[in-house]
């Protein structure tokens, strides 16, 4: 049985995501385990220090996403075989920020290897041209501009991996972290571009060199990740 007193009183703010987070994450980490029974409500409010509404939102949303199941007279039990059906977007929604972008970050290293692998000229063309948008936004200041045009470069490069899953995941990863990113690309007093270094990307990328498209895409991720 799982160690109750690992669970810790919650902030005021988003209280059902930070509810659903904790419990989600002993599920993942396997400290709640298949068959393993939730506290009853009266419990679960005095750990998390919330509501008993907040408790009844964030066990139906643990419900609907396939993880856990309320067996009438009993109690709410993790599933035997518990399958995530939430929505991927819902989930990274609910993310801590540094988990979603260590995530898009194992992803990224391999569009870069693969775009220099099976890359066209379409694709060079169009990271050529956002390459070209970001340096100009730079230049003038234009920091919305740059954001958009920094995030659709790496979109390019997703697009030149060929692979239609791995396009489809960094889309929706770009999307749970655009806030952070624009708040990051908008702040220039800290924030580094890195222009060298993607530059360096679309070189290597267009050479055909996957492990220098590997290594300065990792350089990018690095600094933005010490950042963020």
């Amino acid at each position: 049985m799982f160690n109750k007193e690992s669970f810790q009183p919650v902030q005021t703010t988003k209280l059902v995501d930070d509810v659903v987070n904790q419990i989600q994450q002993k599920i993942s980490t396997g400290i709640i385990l298949p068959g393993d029974k939730l506290p009853p409500e009266p419990e679960l409010m005095q750990l998390f220090n919330v509501g008993r509404s907040t408790i009844r939102e964030a066990i139906r949303v643990l419900v609907h996403a396939g993880l856990v199941e309320k067996k009438q007279g009993f109690g709410t039990y993790l599933k035997s075989n518990p399958i995530i059906q939430e929505p991927l977007t819902h989930r990274l929604h609910r993310a801590e920020l540094i988990e979603v972008f260590e995530a898009r970050k194992m992803i990224e290293l391999e569009i870069s290897r693969l775009a220099a692998l099976r890359h066209d000229d379409t694709d060079l063309t169009n990271m050529r041209q956002h390459l070209d948008t970001r340096k100009m936004a730079l230049e003038q200041n234009d920091r919305e501009l740059y954001a958009k045009s920094d995030i659709e470069f790496h979109m390019a490069i997703a697009i030149a991996s060929k692979n239609a899953v791995i396009i489809d995941l960094y889309r929706t990863f770009s999307h749970a972290l655009s806030d952070a990113m624009s708040k990051l690309n908008h702040n220039y007093s800290s924030h580094d571009p890195q222009s060298y270094s993607h530059e360096q990307v679309y070189e290597s990328i267009k050479n055909g060199d996957s492990d220098q498209a590997v290594k300065w895409t990792l350089d990018i991720l690095n600094g933005t990740l010490s950042e963020l």
